[in-house]
């Protein structure tokens, strides 16, 4: 879940998103990274140094370069992201760092809403390179690799660099391009005092150039590679197999090296240990200690047979301030899809009263916009209830309960994402009646046409998209009732599921298995000949209830400050609690409580022709003061000149006989 010099946003994702998978927390560093403030306020030009950073970057929808590096920044979110164990400047890559710094930025923190908007960042993970002694930080080099794999990306970051020419090369970086013949012969005779390594190997190899940027913070040692395209220059050398190391010691011994395998980390760890071969002192950053980046989580005791109000406004919040946020405007098909998508969650997402308000206010704004392009900014001053709307709120910060992992990379935003589509193909078969007069009531596949929709336009994760829209076009055409939509998207959810299991996405404490488990729903599971079978009629049962609204409790769904249910005792889900019987909970069914009535609902038509028309309320407040003012004036107006008409008659009177 690391977003290496990328731009990412929190949580996991479906496929690759998860594989990849996000951070959730604020922005970490990692190994010689540096810090996330120092990163942002280079990107946001904010920093104080040199204008020329002497390093490369690579940063991936995450940040900006140090003044002393060189800016290669490659974003990889969010949405999502490598994990913390294929980092590509985790172990041995750290000694990189002064030739190329990886930076990350998780563009799920308010904070980095900017930064990210800014660099026009629409899927997660996105590489970013910067070269060296760049000025001007405008929109980078993207990666264009064929995967996400770490192999790739860290093979990218060599051809990025040796493209460098020069006279732009990182200072710290020695030339990565092989050297020829006649120099490597002129070393032969060299008495500096130095070591002087020469690989030979095939020009589709990287040991060399890795083996050269693993010893770079190391003195007393020259590493050089060359290609085996010359057979008599091999002969010479007595080089019989490729790759292989000759070695010239400083006293003018020299020869072939012996190790146990052919491989980048067995020739730098024998180059490491020469004698007299050492570190040097570089002046890199220190890495951020415990108190500087605390990595406490906080772990909220939840019932796995509840759905929680809190994982759904999270999601919302998500979707709304970041996944959105990717779009400066938005017009076409994507308007199309979004006005589809909150019409979709307006009628059929349960939940709390004002997060449903602001649902509706957000789907009557989007039915009557006159506009075929909208700013984005105009939606998100909705969703902050920059017009003071009363009774409308939706939470700016993210708190899973259901959707926590045993640490702050795993699960998160894709179990929210998950949760919110299967609630809402469950109230679209619960509460048909709900769609009507939306042009999506007789349809039954209009939920899933509008999850596929949201997915594939707004969706931070490519490669999650793009395997969500295949499994629609094998079989979402079959579908034929409201019932087979959602044991549609629970086969589908399931199929995600066993083809992550074992990835490092997965949250070790909650493993990826078939679900529900038999602890949840016992009757949905059968053999047949001695094979697991799923009995679909109860599974059916089970989603119904699993993810109707009246199994929706707002535990941790409170207003801003309400700590009280919070712990920090380890990871640990209480066993499913008994089901609750038809209306147990009946008054957290946000349908019942929806201020959906006349008075709720003349309100927001009241407020909805003012809305996305670029008033802020610093603007409203000062129509209000001027409507007032002129008002006074005119009133005193009145008075004065009826007065003054009053005085005249007076004075200019005279009695008639």
């Amino acid at each position: 879940d690391v977003h290496c010099g990328c731009w990412g946003r929190g949580g996991g994702g479906t496929h690759q998103g998860q594989r990849a998978r996000k951070r959730r927390g604020p922005v970490r560093t990692v190994a010689l990274l540096p810090r996330p403030w120092e990163v942002i306020r280079v990107l946001s030009g904010l920093w104080p140094g040199p204008s020329l950073l002497p390093s490369a970057w690579r940063h991936g929808g995450w940040s900006r370069p140090l003044p002393w590096t060189a800016p290669a920044l490659a974003c990889l979110d969010a949405v999502s992201c490598f994990s913390s164990q294929a980092s590509p400047l985790s172990g041995r890559e750290e000694y990189w760092a002064a030739a190329i710094r990886v930076a990350a930025l998780d563009c799920a923190e308010e904070e980095n809403h900017e930064v990210c908007r800014a660099y026009d960042i629409h899927f997660y993970p996105t590489f970013r390179y910067f070269k060296a002694f760049t000025k001007d930080f405008t929109t980078g080099e993207n990666f264009k690799g064929p995967d996400r794999e770490l192999q790739t990306v860290r093979r990218t970051m060599i051809d990025f660099l040796q493209n460098h020419t020069d006279g732009d090369r990182p200072p710290a970086c020695p030339p990565l391009d092989p050297a020829r013949p006649s120099d490597v012969l002129s070393l032969l005779d060299s008495r500096d005092g130095r070591y002087v390594a020469v690989l030979f190997e095939n020009n589709s190899s990287y040991v060399g150039r890795e083996v050269i940027l693993d010893l770079l913070p190391y003195e007393n040692i020259v590493v050089k590679r060359v290609l085996n395209g010359d057979k008599g220059f091999l002969e010479k050398f007595g080089v019989s197999s490729i790759p292989s190391c000759y070695l010239i010691y400083p006293n003018g011994t020299r020869g072939l090296i012996n190790v146990g395998k052919p491989l980048r980390s067995f020739f730098s760890s024998y180059l490491k240990s020469l004698p007299d071969v050492r570190k040097k002192m570089l002046s890199l950053p220190e890495k951020p200690n415990k108190e500087e980046n605390p990595e406490i989580v906080v772990w909220r005791e939840f019932d796995r047979s509840k759905l929680y109000a809190a994982d759904l406004e999270s999601g919302l919040h998500y979707i709304l301030r970041v996944e959105l946020a990717a779009h400066k405007s938005l017009a076409g098909a994507e308007l199309r899809t979004l006005k589809d998508f909150v019409t979709v969650l307006a009628k059929l997402l349960p939940g709390r009263a004002p997060v449903r308000k602001l649902l509706e206010t957000l789907q009557e704004w989007l039915a009557n916009l006159p506009l075929d392009r909208i700013p984005y900014n105009a939606v998100l001053d909705l969703v902050n209830n920059k017009m003071r709307i009363s009774g409308i709120f939706l939470v700016n910060h993210i708190k899973w309960v259901g959707c926590q992992g045993s640490r702050p990379e795993f699960r998160g935003y894709t179990c929210s994402l998950w949760k919110l589509f299967h609630t809402l193909t469950v109230e679209a078969g619960t509460h048909p009646e709900a769609l009507d007069g939306t042009g999506l009531e007789a349809d039954p596949q209009a939920v899933l046409q509008t999850i596929r929709r949201y997915v594939h336009t707004f969706f931070g994760c490519k490669e999650c998209s793009e395997h969500f829209e295949e499994m629609a076009k094998e079989s979402m055409d079959s579908v034929k009732t409201a019932d087979q939509a959602i044991l549609w998207l629970w086969k589908k959810h399931n199929l995600v599921n066993s083809r992550l299991a074992g990835h490092l996405s997965e949250d070790p404490k909650f493993p990826k298995v078939p679900w529900p488990t038999p602890d949840l729903c016992p009757a949905c599971h059968e053999e047949i000949k001695g094979l697991h079978s799923w009995n679909e009629d109860q599974v059916l049962l089970f989603l119904k209830r699993h993810y109707g609204g009246d199994n929706l409790v707002d535990t941790y769904a409170k207003p801003r400050g309400d700590q009280r249910a919070e712990s920090l005792r380890p990871p640990r889900a209480l066993p499913p609690g008994p089901r609750l019987s038809d209306g147990s909970q009946l008054g957290l069914d946000g349908r019942l409580q929806s201020p959906s009535g006349a008075e709720g609902r003349r309100e927001v038509e009241a407020a909805v022709p003012f809305l996305g028309m670029g008033f802020s309320s610093l603007d409203m407040s000062l129509c209000v003061v001027l409507y007032v003012a002129s008002s006074l004036f005119l009133m005193v107006m009145y008075f004065f000149f009826r007065v003054r008409s009053k005085r005249w008659k007076v004075r200019h009177h005279r009695p008639s006989v």
